[in-house]
């Protein structure tokens, strides 16, 4: 049985916090103030050229590994623009081949005599 995207997100989100972790940790090179200064550095408005080059590249490196995990899932990965959007369904009447073709003026029905 395959797993939702929900299960499948939430491992590949928890795998890439732990990347990222251990990313910090290598950049630091195993100095405790460094780590700290390197982990307090970073707030809501860092930017990707603010991150240390292992964090930058656990990052990629995790996207990478999401789509295709993702893909090997089974589900579709594509830009909005590539799939067809659905539009409305045709509002043309097709005709019935079970029924006979209108005749005459009434739409089908024939005409009363006036009186």
């Amino acid at each position: 049985m395959s797993k939702s995207a929900t299960d499948v997100m939430q491992e590949v989100l928890v795998a890439a916090v732990l990347d990222s972790i251990a990313a910090l940790k290598a950049s630091s090179k195993g100095l405790p103030n460094t780590l700290l200064r390197d982990l307090n550095a970073i707030h809501a408005n860092t930017t990707w050229a603010d991150l240390p080059k292992e964090l930058q590249d656990a990052i990629a490196g995790n996207v990478r590994a999401a789509f295709t995990r993702l893909l090997k899932e089974g589900y579709a990965v594509a830009p909005r623009d590539a799939a067809p959007r659905p539009g409305p369904p045709p509002h043309r009447r097709e005709p019935r081949p079970d029924r006979t073709p209108p005749r005459g003026p009434g739409r089908g029905r024939p005409s009363k005599p006036r009186r």
